[in-house]
């Protein structure tokens, strides 16, 4: 039993790791179709949300197997169960990337400065959503705990695209609306490193019975 006990957590491993793939895929093709006004890039995004949707729908059903049928006990009950608050922030993660490609596939973005500070804000998140299951797979507290710091920096960008945006309503009106829609794509990534320090309470709470 305890053969496939563990076969069953190294599945939830794997698939927790290819559903984080999928957040990083996801978060990245937005991104890019914003910056290359690609419709496909856009369209990928929905079908890897899609994707997302599936793989939370088959961890649960995992967890919950393992839950009532392995009755597991102390650090593997918090293992499983934190999985399971786990998926649902990633698939947030996807839903919000969602968003993103959602808003592109309708607006052209001109030449906002503002757009390298996004494409800043999109690698740190990419590197937060990484780190957090990573450190969930490996019972890494360390790394868990980086992610959090990592979300300063990204809260750090989304402050000053927030400003710059500001500024440039208040001085031409002509890009007001696009400027408006560039200041949600930035703050959907801001949320996403949100659910990325989420998952990583989650984890450092797995490995210690501590919560953050």
């Amino acid at each position: 039993m305890r053969i496939y006990y563990d076969a069953q957590l190294a599945t939830l491993k794997t698939n927790m790791i290819q559903m984080s793939a999928l957040c990083e895929d996801a978060i990245s093709a937005a991104i890019q179709g914003m910056l290359e006004d690609d419709e496909k890039l856009a369209e990928k995004v929905f079908n890897i949300e899609l994707e997302i949707d599936q793989y939370e729908r088959d961890i649960e059903r995992l967890c919950m197997r393992l839950l009532l049928m392995q009755q597991p006990v102390a650090t593997d009950l918090r293992v499983v169960s934190s999985a399971l608050k786990m998926i649902s922030d990633l698939e947030r993660i996807g839903d919000q990337a969602f968003d993103i490609a959602d808003i592109t596939k309708h607006v052209t973005f001109r030449d906002f400065s503002s757009k390298v500070h996004i494409k800043e804000m999109a690698k740190a998140v990419i590197i937060m959503v990484t780190d957090s299951v990573d450190s969930y797979v490996n019972h890494d507290v360390s790394l868990a705990k980086k992610v959090a710091e990592e979300d300063d920096k990204v809260d750090a960008l989304f402050s000053k695209v927030r400003s710059e945006l500001a500024d440039l309503i208040r001085t031409d009106q002509d890009k007001a609306e696009d400027a408006m829609d560039l200041l949600m794509i930035a703050k959907y990534l801001e949320r996403i490193g949100d659910h990325a320090v989420n998952v990583s309470e989650w984890v450092i709470y797995a490995i210690t019975g501590d919560h953050v």
